[in-house]
């Protein structure tokens, strides 16, 4: 087997990421070696691995804190519309390698490194992933800030510093077991600790009405201290932030338990107070009502809007009148703030449209901040001292909230009497919103009792709850689902209501993803290929891949978008293996050295990424490799740990695998591989080696998936249902150029009402029956042989997600997918074509949508001077 080129060796002979020039090299070897031995001289004689990686990164770092501290100066000058995106998940993985690439640096690097006699891909290798997220919403958010950076909109990300992350999962005897993600326990060269600014957020206690308004005191203080992440744009020399809270007791914290004697209590007692910030809620399609997850989220939200009123009153052309209308221009919907793309200036400051504000927009990513509304509203109110009516007004022209979910189990819902006892003030607030929203909807529609029920910010049935979904309908401007097919559902259905109320508030943004991370720096050679062809301007405008379409004809060209991705020792045009860089190989002989496991990396890596989940449908997968008639491969990502079906599903896909993968004669064709803690890094590593990508969840629950377009942009075909971003795929690329199988939203819906009948499909398809069986007789557990049955029950009479009515089209759409794979040729230019039609799926794009249709904002092609030409507020701008 060859061996492939290293990345590093790779990105030396590729120019799509910046110059090498002989004195960028140099700088950077004097940089690494400075910051080499400063870690030397504190700490020990002899350099390690990681005190190498911790070199490197602080080299590069370097290069961003400039043009960090001049982005910063630079909205502090022109005072454009800022944007905050509210997160509790950042799922940013590795930052070293995608920070070289926004830079230009990534060639003067390698070049650096090697020179110094160091492996680049070695070092790479070591940094931790920042695994801040669960998934998807995680994801996109991380995607969200790059895309912001590189179209000089004034963005901030906001979350929480979590001390530990998604956990690490390992797989013993079948079985998933969690370990905890210790990210921090060798520092973060990224952040930067900003102790000047630490905020309080206050809990519990109670409310007073006094004549001089309503207060909320006795509380319980814990302090918010940020951490900055610096988030650079694309070549244009803008760096944003991300601000990450960690939760910090008060020197005071409990004093009266000293005072009567008890200080170690006192002492201990402060851990309650940081626990806030100590672990990421794994969960993010499984609503759980944990105290814990409520202050969290009210932590975040609470800081924030501090910081960003701080900001907002600070700001250069800020406001300045003492009776609270300053205020008004807030949320500034009025109008857009342009940013003159031909100088140094943002906007016609001579134009009414275009004078420079300190405004502010609110993206609440899924319901988890959504406190952040009735918190605001305490600030204008209680302490601002606004009238309701304005307080209100401004509130809901500033956030806008996007819905991520139509799973009712994933909503989130409040018991009252929680949300009383720790944010007593703030229920006080939602009573009142929700009896003003309740008198409107009483006035539009009079005597309609069950319309009052169904639209009211609180439940009654079960307990009294907050429908979080609802406040944020109500206390915002702008509502969006992520794919147009989940848009579609959220108005017609999950809230109908609503949308009937106010259709213009209900909108559809379909998600992206950032093409910086998705194929310059997982797929150089791709990327490299593409920019031949095309130039290297689809980096910022995605929408130019359509130019490949003229190149569907070009018999080499093909050939080496194939070689880019394949191995194969045959010598004909469409197989023949050229310069050794091909991702698959690369894959088998990670998977070799990890797993143990040898694989041919000419047979069809067919790949399942997802979160364990029923409605994502890893079964009807695990049943289809239980048919064992195409040569395929699987991969399974992680379940939430509280999630006992997920676990069965990985227990018996672990268990198939074993007996696949043992058997003498179909062991050396099919191979199932249960590859354990999926995380960012990983997946720049199996993504680029995909050939068929699973989205196969039952139409109508996926929101939109953001894997299925990293998939595509990197050359992987599609088989999947109507679900989710799947669809726009399919109109993009052609429904003949992916493989749709299986019921649509509305067969569903007819499904549903006729009543889902599992045995019926059992009974019909006897590949299925056998199938069932060989699971339900303990086949795949001979030593537990009733090891799955609750697992067959399921199936058969709690399936909400119907994988039986979706089994024979899946498994008769894979054998289209063997037949085509055995025609190379007809393969590899279904794979042009997808790669052509992925341009919609940017993040860029997405987020020009947000900016023009929720933000009011407009993006920015001006790359930041990094000079000091004004230094009028440098020291001023340096925090903000």
């Amino acid at each position: 087997m060859a061996k492939p080129l290293t990345d590093q060796e790779k990105r030396r002979q590729i120019s799509i990421r910046g110059i090498v020039g002989v004195e960028n090299v140099a700088e950077l070897k004097k940089g690494f070696n400075r910051h080499l031995h400063f870690t030397l001289v504190k700490d020990r004689n002899v350099a390690t691995p990681r005190d190498y990686f911790f070199a490197l990164a602080h080299t590069v770092r370097d290069h961003l804190v400039g043009r960090w501290i001049r982005t910063q100066q630079h909205y502090y000058e022109k005072c454009p519309k800022r944007v905050y995106y509210l997160s509790l998940e950042f799922y940013m993985g590795r930052t070293l390698q995608n920070t070289m690439i926004n830079l230009g640096l990534q060639n003067a690097c390698d070049e650096a490194i090697y020179q110094l006699g160091l492996d680049m891909e070695e070092l790479e290798e070591i940094e931790e992933d920042a695994g801040l997220g669960n998934g998807g919403l995680g994801r996109l958010a991380a995607c969200f800030l790059d895309s912001m950076a590189t179209l000089g909109l004034a963005a901030y990300g906001y979350g929480i510093r979590y001390e530990y992350g998604i956990f690490n999962q390992k797989i013993r005897d079948g079985w998933q077991v969690e370990e905890a993600d210790d990210w921090l326990r060798h520092g973060n060269p990224w952040e930067k600790a900003r102790p000047e600014f630490m905020l309080p957020v206050h809990f519990y206690g109670r409310v007073e009405h006094t004549e001089a308004g309503t207060k909320w005191i006795d509380t319980q203080v814990v302090l918010a201290l940020p951490y900055d992440t610096p988030v650079p744009g694309y070549m244009n020399n803008t760096v944003n932030t991300m601000r990450l809270w960690s939760a910090r007791a008060p020197n005071d914290f409990n004093l009266k338990d000293f005072n009567v004697g008890d200080y170690i209590q006192a002492v201990l007692d402060r851990n309650l107070a940081e626990n806030i910030s100590r672990v990421l809620y794994p969960n993010d399609n499984f609503f759980e009502g944990k105290e814990l997850r409520l202050k969290q989220e009210y932590f975040v939200v609470a800081a924030t809007l501090q910081d960003v009123i701080r900001r907002f009153k600070a700001a250069k052309f800020g406001p300045r009148d003492s009776d609270g209308t300053a205020f008004d221009a807030f949320p500034d919907q009025a109008s857009t703030q342009s940013m003159n793309t031909g100088g140094d200036n943002w906007g016609d400051q001579t134009s009414p449209s275009c004078v420079p504000s300190s405004s502010v927009a609110i993206q609440l990513n899924d319901t988890h901040p959504a406190m952040a509304i009735p918190e605001l509203m305490r600030i204008f109110v209680d302490i601002e001292k606004l009238p309701w009516s304005k307080a209100w007004e401004i509130t809901q022209k500033t956030f806008a909230y996007t819905n991520h979910t139509v799973l009712p189990e994933a909503l989130e819902r409040w018991p009252v009497e929680l949300v009383e006892k720790l944010l007593p003030r703030h229920l006080q607030i939602i009573y009142e919103i929700n009896q003003k929203h309740l008198d409107r909807i009483a006035a539009l529609f009079p005597k309609d009792i069950d319309r009052l029920r169904r639209m009211s910010l609180i439940e009654e049935d079960g307990g009294k709850r907050i429908n979080m979904a609802h406040l944020c309908i109500v206390g915002s401007h702008a509502v969006n689902g992520v794919a147009r097919i989940h848009s579609d559902i959220v108005k017609t259905q999950v809230f109908k209501d609503f949308s009937e109320l106010e259709p213009d508030k209900f909108q559809n943004k379909t998600n992206g993803i950032t093409p910086r991370r998705w194929l310059l720096l997982c797929n150089p050679g791709l990327a490299e290929l593409i920019a031949e062809k095309i130039g290297e301007d689809y980096v910022k405008d995605l929408s130019q891949l359509t130019k490949l379409h003229s190149f569907l004809g070009d018999d080499v060209f093909l050939r080496e978008i194939s070689n880019v991705k394949q191995s194969s020792k045959s010598k004909d045009l469409w197989h023949c293996a050229l310069s050794q860089q091909e991702n698959k190989l690369k894959f088998s002989q990670f998977l070799e050295k990890e797993y143990k496991v040898k694989i041919n990396p000419s047979s069809m890596f067919d790949v399942h990424v997802k979160r364990i989940h029923e409605y994502k449908r890893q079964l009807l997968n695990c049943l289809h490799v239980i048919t064992m008639y195409n040569l395929s491969w699987t991969f399974f990502p992680k379940a939430a740990p509280g999630y006992h079906m997920a676990k069965m599903i990985i227990k018996l896909i672990t268990s198939v695998a074993d007996v696949v993968n043992n058997d003498p004669v179909v062991g050396s064709k099919l191979k199932v591989i249960f590859l354990e803690n999926y995380r960012v890094s990983l997946a720049e590593k199996v993504i680029p080696a995909t050939d068929l990508s699973e989205q196969i969840s039952t139409a109508g629950t996926e929101a939109s998936g953001t894997g299925n377009m990293k998939f595509m942009l990197n050359g992987a075909l599609t088989i999947g249902t109507m679900d989710g971003a799947n669809v726009e795929m399919a109109e993009e690329a052609g429904e003949e150029n992916l493989f749709i199988f299986g019921m649509r939203v509305d067969d569903v819906a007819a499904l549903d009402k006729k009543g889902y009948k599992a045995k019926e499909y059992y009974e019909a398809l006897p590949e299925l029956k056998l199938a069932v069986d060989q699971i339900d007789n303990g086949f795949f557990s001979p030593q537990q042989p009733g090891l799955f049955k609750d697992l067959v029950n399921m199936l058969f009479y709690h399936d909400r997600f119907k994988v039986f009515a979706d089994y024979e089209a899946y498994v008769k759409c894979q054998d289209k997918v063997s037949q085509l794979y055995m025609n190379p040729k007809a393969w590899n230019t279904m794979v042009l074509k997808n790669i052509a039609a992925s341009g919609k799926f940017s993040s860029d794009r997405t987020i020009k949508e947000y900016a023009k249709d929720i933000w009011n904002m407009e993006p920015s092609d001006l790359k930041i001077s990094l000079s000091n030409e004004s230094s009028n507020g440098v020291n001023k701008a340096n925090g903000k």
